[in-house]
């Protein structure tokens, strides 16, 4: 297997945002597809693909709809997508994706928590470039064959196809399948899958780290320390790091 399936079997076992969080990040979501393709899914590529997480983590469709009407006043204020680069302790890079309705107070919130735990912000550019920009997508398992499957998505960039296993609110056994391609194939990917109606779970973008660092037990505490108090910031939809995580 790849490194995408290393880094998601990783993060699987690591802690994810409480799903109060989760509804914040995919409402912030909504409001910026909608103010860049408008509120009708069947036209908004972005929106239907933020529908489609919404429901992939039990978010009520009341709760949707109401984030779309919200969205489509024209008082409701955009989100930014901004992302900041530094160093945590021991030489570890993290990168952390924002989205905000004020710069000024994400940018003092995140240098703060950089100053505290021994870490520094960086410029940027500064460690970008030690990730890989990612597009995925969660698919419905239906008996497919995964090898037939990657190479008819061979030529829009795909890089791994894989089953992956997750449990459902019941605790049953739910296989599906993992797509992961370049960030910039989203698009054409999204389309194939639709228009050969293969039913998308969900999608998103990660950062995969080019290379991971192994730490001691006790630097990895320290390095926990900053990512802990980045991942609760209410500005804060991502974080990737370099920091070597056992499955």
């Amino acid at each position: 297997m790849g490194r995408a399936f290393e880094f998601r079997k990783a993060r699987k076992m690591k802690r994810w945002s409480a799903m109060s969080k989760a509804f914040t990040r995919i409402g912030k979501d909504i409001v910026m597809a909608v103010k860049e393709g408008g509120p009708d899914p069947d036209s908004n590529s972005r929106l239907r693909a933020v529908i489609q997480n919404a429901k992939s983590v039990n978010m009520p469709k009341d709760n949707v709809e109401r984030a779309i009407k919200r969205a489509s006043d024209k008082s409701q204020g955009d989100y930014k997508e901004v992302v900041f680069e530094g160093y945590a302790p021991h030489g570890i890079a993290v990168l952390v994706e924002t989205a905000t309705d004020n710069n000024t107070r994400t940018v003092a919130n995140v240098r703060s928590y950089f100053n505290k735990c021994d870490g520094s912000l960086g410029t940027s550019g500064s460690v970008v470039f030690m990730f890989d920009h990612t597009c995925n997508f969660k698919i419905k398992n239906d008996n497919m064959d995964l090898e037939e499957l990657e190479l008819e998505l061979i030529d829009f960039g795909v890089e791994e196809v894989f089953e992956d296993t997750d449990e459902d609110a019941d605790g049953n056994e739910v296989t599906s399948v993992m797509i992961y391609a370049p960030f910039e194939s989203f698009g054409k990917i999204q389309a194939y899958l639709e228009e050969n109606n293969i039913e998308i779970l969900s999608s998103g973008f990660e950062r995969i780290p080019q290379v991971t660092k192994p730490l001691s037990t006790d630097a990895v505490a320290d390095v926990e320390k900053l990512l802990e108090k980045l991942e609760e910031d209410d500005d804060v939809q991502n974080v990737y790091h370099t920091m070597e995580e056992s499955a």
